[in-house]
């Protein structure tokens, strides 16, 4: 393609806009440009690496064995009633939800797992159709609260999504595995550097369900990945799990209770009572909405020294969801007593037996408290806690003694870099920034049994099919690899997903002897199947190096002075390496450079 012919307009300024180095880079460069909130266009050099992500994404799932097909973006509201989804995603309005004509509920897509849940309802009879894995590659739609960065958080996106479909567990096991070497393939392949992370399965798996997920490792992540140097373990840090720090011992010898004015956190107290944060067991009062509408008031008690994961918490309560009639947590905060319409609590001063009757007469909570305890709290002994009295702690307390040994005991505290590891402590957890790409669940029956999803078996039984869920933000992968892979000049691509191999550069096009050079050089490598664009626009010399390093296309070839000796100038865009390269060994040097490339990723 020549530059003098294409869409290709760069800018010298950061947009206004642009949060993060790879939203910026990608709009000067002339990749994206913004059109709404959330919007974005991909101009002709974006749409060639897109494509290239998706002939990667493509090659590898087919290899995996699954087959390709288009589902409808505008879906009905009633498969998302059937799965019982529908009220979730539209009061958390992550959903575009909306009526037709007719006044019927549509929602465009945000994910698919009740369409394709519906197909295979309709044409899967037999085991004998199983296993089956469909995937598709079209855009989604989320109306993020804060569209940001870019592809990174938009409204609208390309997503490659696929669905396996087995008989039973096991099944389901094999083929989550064979999209787990599918995507390490694909990163790979795409050449950039990720890691596979245990995660949680949020909204689309459910609390119980296996889930991992794919980051690619760069500063600017979202994601906070935590992962021990011997390779054993790395999860999000809302699912890592790990040993705590030794607690010290306590200084408290007997049971009292005492003054203790203005202590209201930890740090307070540890300084009024000269204690450790681990010899101090604080409890943390949330409030969770189930999807019945039934309210409770949840007491979570803890090591002083440690955090809640909500995450976790999360989860645990839908676990629980069944004692109270319901089936998920629909929203989780901490608590607001002055909402419930009862007496000021003693906030700061809580301790594990805060009476229920504390919550006589609030409005539409369960009138008693769901008491949870870490493992960190009930491993403490000789501990200080609040006294349920405001400017009033205790110490000495001890479980079994001062207060009823917890009867659900959680972990839900969250990990922390330096934490050892579970699998071996003598390695310590460590913390890196990701950008999450990919995500792959075994959401087993957990859309199949409520949709009525199923199969008849070899002895005749009728059972529910097992499923897993897999995506890749198709869009979003380019964004990372230029989050990954910059300079202070401008995109570095990895060669396999660069829009173009190379560049060719024409410094003067009033010098014929460099334009009939640059020309011949521009077919002869196009010829050889090296993807190449030729800079032949009435621009400065200057203007057009800045330019190429700027789209970070991986090889620059220059028809300079050294073409009255027969050669050119070839650079290296990752390491800015010049070498100069006869004529007649260009094309032959490309492409095994490029091919090189592309076999070390």
């Amino acid at each position: 393609m020549r530059l003098s012919q294409m869409l290709f307009v760069t800018l010298r300024e950061n947009p206004a806009d642009a949060e993060i180095p790879s939203h910026k880079l990608l709009v000067r460069a002339g990749y994206i440009r913004r059109v709404g909130s959330g919007l974005y266009a991909y101009l002709p050099l974006m749409w060639r690496v897109l494509n290239k992500v998706s002939q990667v994404v493509r090659s590898e799932m087919n290899a995996a064995g699954a087959q390709e097909c288009l589902l409808p973006q505008l879906q009905p509201s009633e498969l998302w009633k059937e799965s019982g989804r529908w009220d979730t995603y539209t009061a958390e309005g992550i959903m575009f939800a909306l009526e037709d004509r007719q006044g019927r509920e549509v929602c465009l897509g945000p994910t698919h797992e009740e369409v394709i849940t519906a197909i295979a309802r309709d044409m899967v009879r037999s085991y004998r159709q199983l296993p089956l894995n469909l995937y598709q590659l079209q855009s989604k739609f989320r109306d993020e609260i804060r569209p940001r960065f870019g592809l990174m958080r938009g409204r609208e996106f390309i997503m490659k999504d696929a669905y396996s479909f087995d008989a039973d567990e096991a099944g389901l096991r094999k083929s989550y595995q064979a999209m787990y070497t599918a995507y390490c393939n694909i990163f790979q392949r795409c050449g950039l550097k990720y890691r596979a992370v245990e995660a949680d399965a949020g909204a689309i798996g459910g609390a119980k369900s296996a889930s991992q997920e794919f980051m690619i490792l760069a500063e600017a992540g979202e994601d906070e990945v935590l992962y021990t140097d011997d390779g054993q373990y790395a999860a999000n840090v809302e699912k890592a799990v790990s040993l705590p720090p030794k607690a010290a011992p306590s200084p408290f010898k007997e049971f009292k209770k005492l003054a203790c004015p203005d202590t209201p956190t930890v740090d307070r107290m540890c300084t009024f009572l000269g204690c450790e944060a681990t010899n101090i067991v604080k409890n943390v009062l949330y409030q969770a909405v189930y999807d019945n509408g039934t309210m409770v008031a949840v007491l979570v008690s803890i090591r002083g020294d440690q955090d809640v994961n909500e995450v976790k918490l999360h989860n645990e309560l839908t676990n629980l969801a069944a004692d109270y009639q319901a089936s998920k947590v629909l929203k989780l905060d901490v608590a607001d007593s002055e909402k419930w319409g009862v007496a000021p609590l003693p906030l700061g001063y809580i301790a594990p037996d805060l009476p229920d009757a504390a919550l006589a007469g609030a409005k539409g909570l369960v009138p008693k408290f769901l008491r949870l305890a870490d493992k960190t709290a009930t491993e403490t002994q000789g501990f200080s806690t609040g006294a349920n009295e405001t400017g009033y702690h205790v110490v000495g307390a001890n479980w079994g003694a001062q207060y009823p040994t917890p009867g659900r005991i959680v972990d839900v505290r969250k990990a922390r870099p330096g934490d050892r590891a579970i699998h071996d402590p003598s390695q310590t957890l460590k913390s890196a920034r990701g950008i999450e790409v990919g995500h792959i669940f075994q959401l087993g029956v957990e859309f199949s049994v409520p949709m009525g999803a199923t199969f008849t078996d070899e002895t005749g039984d009728v059972k529910p099919l097992f499923m897993g869920c897999y995506g890749v933000g198709v869009s979003r992968v380019a964004q990372a690899a230029v989050e990954q892979s910059y300079d202070a000049n401008g995109i570095i691509w990895p060669v396999a997903i660069a829009p173009y191999q190379v560049i060719v550069v024409i410094p003067n096009l009033k010098d014929t002897e460099q334009v009939e050079a640059a020309t011949q050089l521009y077919q002869d490598l196009n010829a050889a199947g090296v993807e190449t664009l030729l800079d032949d626009r009435e621009e400065r010399a200057g203007v057009k190096f800045k330019d190429a390093d700027l789209i970070g296309i991986p090889f620059r070839v220059v028809t300079g002075r050294s073409l009255k000796q027969g050669k050119v100038e070839v650079v290296k865009r990752a390491t800015a390496e010049s070498t100069e390269l006869p004529l007649t060994e260009v094309v032959a040097t490309l492409q095994s450079w490029i091919g090189d490339a592309i076999a070390q990723a």
